[in-house]
């Protein structure tokens, strides 16, 4: 069977090569083979980080080198760069296989066939026959999987839209021109807000599909442009989030339309093919009941790989006594504890000190405050760092980055990563789940921020400090989750030097399994 050849090769491989850097390589392994000789789908929790250099990739690229018979690999560009020059080269030289590998944007010879996710997503939500169904596939980043279908289905009208639909339908260029007049004054009266994007009012979202159905004749309906076509269809689907996002030096507009759910359109696609989806951390349960549902899976194989609770422990400052984040006096002490971490860190002198800060205009007063006191040391932002650089950072810049940036031997948390109900595409979401009757807070915005803190504090694992100064985890019923998510943990609550002298980047060297 290809799983005792998949399970041979790989021990074999990884004892060669002396990196058993991963306990559940031959778990992971053996799965993936199940999954491509029963044809049948798996989700699969690897707890690692699904970065650049994502330790698992040797457990599902073995697997799919073996198989005899075609696949398809999906994942992010870099990733696949990645596997193209440096994991997919040392398989190669290690086992005998002539298996074609390519990657390209559509199905042009059997083997394995690498893709990216918005490829992918694009010719099975729009099908245009350039991949094959029936053959399975692997999807790596799954954690990203539902922003990448929201991306691939917004819908955007932007300036030279307005433009062509004036030239379309010349003798009705002043009704859309006062339409479009109209729209920016409304836009624009929207008090200034962080996020440079306001939520369509509903009379907005009438008053332009009124404008289109005076366009229409009857006698002679319209041939629109598929993006005017498109914004017909969807206007006035209250499923569908429609937001304005400005640029106010230039007094213009983008109007952007995505549907506040992807379960329903994804549900068609995994009809299509098995599927399996990995993740670093994609739900705190082992079933992924609420990952499944928001995606739209039903029923598969799952499995979640827990944390090595040496090597990836989380020291854990979380102090108690802060006051709440949403009280003016928040701010005032948070930087006050920042500075204490900083001292009782700066004798260690050990690398990269990180302060993740969510809220904008907090980043921005923190980073000032700090640029004030220490230098150039503090970077918002920034990539190019000095060996003990302060970098402050939001949570989207953080995760798009901390592949390539040092593992910190600090990470500073100002605040859970909830999704904020200021940004309007959140309270977008939000009022639809109302609309539905659903938890909205269970469902989307405490999901939403585990996932989000487990990828953050992933790097920290093993030899750093992680100092969460948010007193809710102390005093909500939602804290335990929290604290489940980021196990496994030592628990500490007091500053001492020490703490960051005793850790050291820790390095794999037990045994392999026995399995």
């Amino acid at each position: 069977m290809i799983e005792v050849e998949v399970h041979q090769q790989l021990r074999a491989f990884l004892r060669e090569q002396g990196e058993p850097d991963w306990p559940h390589h031959l778990t992971m392994a053996r799965l993936v083979a199940r999954a491509l000789r029963l044809g049948r789908s798996a989700l699969i929790q690897a707890g690692a980080p699904s970065g650049h250099h994502g330790r698992y990739r040797l457990s599902y690229l073995m697997p799919l080198l073996l198989w005899q018979e075609s696949a398809i690999l999906v994942a992010p560009e870099p990733v696949l760069q990645r596997l193209l020059m440096v994991e997919l080269p040392r398989l190669r030289q290690w086992i005998t296989t002539d298996k074609p590998v390519q990657m390209a944007d559509c199905w042009r010879e059997p083997g394995l066939l690498l893709t990216t996710p918005q490829v992918w997503l694009a010719d099975r939500l729009d099908p245009q026959g350039r991949f094959p169904q029936g053959i399975l596939t692997v999807i790596d980043g799954a954690d990203q999987l539902e922003d990448w279908t929201r991306q691939q289905l917004t819908l955007t009208l932007e300036s030279q839209d307005w433009d062509q639909l004036m030239q379309q339908f010349p003798q009705q260029a002043d009704l859309i021109r006062d339409q479009r007049v109209q729209l920016t004054r409304t836009i624009f009266q929207h008090p200034a807000n962080p996020y440079e994007r306001y939520l369509l009012e509903a009379s907005d979202r009438a008053a332009l599909s009124q404008m289109m159905a005076q366009i229409a004749q009857p006698d002679c309906p319209p041939i629109w442009s598929p993006v005017w076509q498109q914004l017909q269809e969807r206007l006035l689907d209250e499923q569908q989030i429609c937001w304005a996002e400005v640029v106010r030096s230039q007094g213009q507009f983008c109007l952007h339309l995505a549907p506040a759910e992807v379960a329903a359109r994804l549900q068609a696609v995994w009809q299509q093919q098995p599927v399996v989806l990995i993740g670093g951390a994609l739900d705190l349960e082992a079933d992924a009941a609420i990952f499944k549902q928001r995606l739209g899976l039903e029923d598969l194989t799952c499995i979640k790989f827990s944390l090595h609770r040496q090597h990836e422990l989380v020291q854990l400052y979380l102090p108690d006594g802060l006051p709440m984040p949403n009280t003016p006096q928040f701010q005032p002490m948070l930087i006050q504890e920042i500075r204490a971490l900083l001292t009782a860190s700066q004798t260690a002198n050990q690398g990269l000190t990180v302060l993740l800060v969510g809220d904008l205009p907090l980043k921005a007063q923190v980073g000032s405050v700090l640029a004030g006191e220490l230098g150039s040391r503090v970077q918002v932002e920034k990539t190019c760092l000095e060996e003990t650089s302060i970098l402050v950072t939001g949570w989207e810049f953080w995760r798009d980055h901390q592949a390539v940036l040092p593992a910190p031997h600090l990470l500073v948390i100002a605040t859970l990563p909830l999704p904020s109900l200021e940004d309007p595409l959140v309270a977008g979401r939000v009022a639809v789940y109302k609309r539905s009757r659903q938890d909205w807070f269970r469902l989307y915005l405490l999901p939403q921020a585990l996932a989000e803190l487990q990828r953050a504090v992933a790097p920290v694992r093993g030899h750093g400090v992680v100092a969460l100064l948010d007193n809710r985890v102390n005093h909500r019923t939602y804290g335990q989750q929290v604290l489940t998510a980021l196990s496994p943990l030592a628990r500490i609550n007091y500053l001492d030097a020490s703490l960051f002298t005793q850790f050291e980047v820790t390095q794999f060297e037990g045994l392999m399994p026995e399995d």
